[in-house]
Order: structure tokens, then sequence, then C-alpha cells
């Protein structure tokens, strides 16, 4: 039963920390937004000697924009300032950018407003707030209408996002926006010393179905504008959300995998332990077997039996298993930041699954059981 009840508890576990897992990446995508690609600078290569990042630019981000599988485009700056206000102080990201970011994330404001068109042309002393920098900031005050300071700089809080959560190991609630010009004029300046160089770029695919093409448009259109021959003349990098969520289940479909295999091997030195047993079970008891022979049971009746016994033994196993993985699972996901997701169809499987391993391999001993002389085993032969 000790080899069924690990077997089934690492069956059990691997399937609700996977399910748990997966649904958070949903979860997380849902909240960065499912239409979205990022543009990012890349160090490149070129006949083996690293050479300098080729910066991405708000050129870039208009060009984007202009495709026809793309929606919207916002470039973005972005740098760590400490905010000030009053007596109270938060290090966080500050991120220039535009509207359109927002529209982008499908960010929704818990007060407020964002920042205007004339707002992004005037370099705007505003700032719209995490939720996260708004709380450290203002402990449960109003923060819309008061100032704050950044780098020096006054800023009115204009506004304060909605909760978003993390993503990965990040609060996306953990940053502070501020029209581009802003941010270059007043606060981080440019990237890498360029008045027209940005960090990098976020666009929406027009629909969810034109996601790849959008992609592949993107990818072309920079190439053309970097002029890029070969790959190691890359200076940028194209992905969505969904790419880098499938690289992340690649990752854990290895350890499931692992996992399961250790489940079978586990579930197979039950399943042969189990047998053993049995077969001891019936050296055993010999005499009951050729008693029960001898006032008319029928062989089939001892196969049924011992099969029986041997499917309870496994199925117990089984139950238990199921339990204690559940257990494993939760405690593991708890300190993960994981949801627990077990399927009651997972957990019923697992159980009869262990009720099939106790079914095989209490076949032989049964049979065994079944073929004794009636005779020989009363003598306990």
């Amino acid at each position: 039963m000790l080899g069924i009840f690990i077997g089934v508890a690492a069956i059990t576990s691997m399937a609700a920390i996977g399910a748990g897992a997966k649904s958070k990446v949903s979860e997380q995508i849902r909240s960065f937004g499912a239409n979205v690609i990022m543009v990012n600078a890349t160090a490149g290569n070129r006949a083996g000697m690293d050479h300098a990042r080729r910066p991405l630019s708000l050129n870039d981000a208009a060009a984007i924009a202009e495709l026809s599988s793309v929606r919207l485009a916002a470039a973005s700056v972005a740098g760590q300032a400490r905010l000030v206000r009053g007596g109270l102080n938060w290090a966080t990201t500050v991120n220039g950018t535009t509207h359109d970011h927002f529209e982008i994330r499908q960010w929704r404001l818990a007060g407020g407003r964002f920042f205007t068109e004339q707002e992004e042309k005037d370099a705007g002393q505003v700032v719209v707030l995490g939720s996260l920098v708004a709380r450290k900031l203002f402990e449960g005050t109003e923060p819309v209408g008061q100032v704050i300071r950044i780098l020096g700089a006054p800023l009115k809080v204009i506004g304060v996002l909605a909760e978003k959560g993390t993503s990965g190991a990040d609060s996306q609630d953990d940053v502070a926006f501020v029209p581009m010009a802003t941010a270059k004029n007043r606060l981080i300046g440019s990237a890498g010393g360029d008045r027209n160089a940005v960090n990098y770029i976020l666009a929406s695919a027009a629909s969810s179905a034109v996601i790849g093409d959008a992609t592949e448009d993107i990818e072309s259109l920079m190439r053309q504008r970097q002029h890029v021959v070969n790959d190691e003349d890359k200076g940028f990098r194209v992905a969505t959300a969904a790419s880098i969520v499938a690289a992340q289940e690649a990752s854990t479909r290895t350890v499931s995998m692992l996992l399961a295999a250790v489940a079978c091997v586990s579930l197979a030195v039950g399943g042969i332990g189990i047998m053993n047993i049995m077969l001891v079970s019936v050296t055993e008891r010999t005499r009951e077997i050729g008693l029960r022979l001898a006032i008319g049971a029928r062989p089939r009746d001892i196969r049924t039996q011992f099969v029986i016994e041997a499917a309870a033994l496994c199925t117990g196993g089984g139950v238990v298993g199921v339990a204690m993985g559940f257990a494993v699972a939760s405690l593991a996901a708890r300190s993960a930041g994981w949801p627990v997701v077990l399927d009651p169809a997972t957990a019923i499987g697992a159980v009869l699954f262990s009720g099939l391993v106790g079914i095989l391999f209490g076949y032989y001993p049964a049979k065994r059981a079944a073929s004794l002389d009636p005779v020989a085993a009363l003598r306990g032969d």
C-alpha cells in the first residue's frame, strides 16, 4: 500500500500543481493583455564581436502603428526613481509613455483620469500611479489631486490605476506613469542618450485571430528599418505573451513528465509489493483455501477473493494517496502563490488506476491460489 500511496500522491500533486500553475499563467496573460506584442531592444553580434545595442525609436513605434494588422502601438522609456510625498517615499519604476499604452494593456482606473494628448505634447507635470505605489505614498488617503516629487520635480497625481496583480515575480502595480515628453525632459532622460530612442514598444494586434500575422508584420518591418541581413545583426526581439507562456509551459511539461515517471515507478514498485504480499498470503492461507475448495468453492471464487483483496489494498492506498497529494500540492502552491486546482475526474481516475494496478498484480497470486489441490492444501503442503 505504501508504494501505491506514494505513486498516487505523486500523480495527484503533479496534476494539481500543474493545473494551478496553468490557471495562474492564464490569469497573468489576461492581466497583461492577450493580444499584446512586445518589441524589445537586444544586444546584437556581428562577426563574433559585440556591438552597440541598436535603440528602438519613436519613429519605429509610429511605423508599427501604421500596419494593418496592428491596432495600436506605444513606445516607452523606463527607469527607477524614488517618489516622495511629505515624509513618505517609495522607490519604483517610472514609465514614460503615451495614452495608448493603457489601452493596449487594457488598464482601468480606480480613480481620476489618464493624461491627455495635450499633456503629452506639453510635457505636463502629471503622473498616474499604480495601486501599490498609491497605497505606499498615501496610506488610505485620496491621492488624486495631490502633488508628489519625482527626482525633485513636482508632479500632480491625476489618476490611480486599478489593481493588476503580479506578472511572474514582479508586481504590475508597482509603477508610475508619466507622459513620454515629461520622462525625457524632466525625469529619466532618453534611452541611450538619443532623444528619439525608447526602451521598448508595446503593440496590440487588431484581433486575437491575427496576432500571428501582426507579429510577422512587425518582425518584417523592423528588419527593414534596421537593415537586418542576418539574424546576427538583429537589434530587437518581437515576442507575445503567448510565446512567453509557451516557453513556461514547455518547462512545466518537462517537470511534469519527470514527476509522472517517478509516479509510474512508484506504482510499479507498489504493484510488485502487492503481488509479493499476496503470494505470501497464498502460502500462509493454504488451509483456508483448501477448506473452501473442499466445501464447494469453485476456483473462480478463490481467484475473485484474492483479486478483490489486492484491489482493495491498492484502492485504499490510492484514496490516502489522493488526500496526501492534495495536501502536498496545497503547501507547494501556497509557497509559490498559485491556486490549487484538482479536477475531481483526476482524483477519481487516480483511485481507479490504483485499483487496476491491484487487479493486474493480484491476478497471478489469485490464479495460483485457485489452482491449489484441495487435499494438499488441507494438509498445508
